[in-house]
């Protein structure tokens, strides 16, 4: 015989084999980013459900929202907040944070004006002027611990106008509203 070695054929694996181990790949993959997902929700974000038209223009009915919870523990003014209400049998309710704690709120129905601590309030954001007053009187001091909250849609919103709402436990505040993913058209950030 040559010096040339005979070399023995490799084994080749089974057609199977291949197509399992890349299965086994994707479903390893898509177990991670479930996990991770679900961390994420958990823990740090959560979605949210804008019910009705009190927010009109910013949001509207049925948009879904991403709320801000890991912390967030000290709205500030403007921020869009969801506020848990399910002591009281209730869905959790979206509004504008105008006031906190140790504020006097001011609304003057006649001029339509909304006043904070002698300062009126400049709003772009709202639908229309606030004609809507509610049960509450005014002045109103916001409690210390609390948020005084309103819907941009003034008069077609219950919110710390009424004693239904009042002043929010900012215990109750379940996080603020950052990103608008549904309906996809519109999604994005929102001021």
């Amino acid at each position: 015989m040559d010096d040339q070695e005979i070399k023995e054929p490799i084994p080749s694996e089974p057609a199977g084999s291949c197509a399992m181990g890349e299965l086994y790949e994707w479903v390893e993959s898509a177990l991670f980013a479930v996990v991770a997902m679900l961390t994420i929700f958990t823990f740090f974000v959560r979605p949210a459900t804008v019910d009705g038209s009190s927010m009109v223009p910013t949001l509207h009915n049925a948009e879904r929202l991403v709320l801000q919870q890991i912390g967030y523990n000290d709205p500030q003014y403007g921020d869009i907040v969801v506020v848990d209400r399910t002591g009281k049998g209730e869905p959790p309710i979206v509004k504008r944070v105008i006031g906190k704690g140790g504020d006097t709120i001011y609304i003057n129905f006649e001029t339509h004006e909304v006043w904070r601590n002698d300062e009126l309030l400049d709003e772009p954001y709202i639908n229309e002027p606030t004609s809507s007053q509610l049960d509450i009187q005014f002045p109103v001091e916001v409690p210390q611990g609390t948020i005084f909250v309103m819907g941009d849609n003034r008069n077609h919103s219950l919110d710390s106008r009424s004693t239904e709402i009042g002043m929010v436990d900012l215990r109750c505040v379940m996080g603020k509203a950052i990103f608008r993913f549904f309906p996809f058209n519109k999604m994005g950030g929102f001021s």
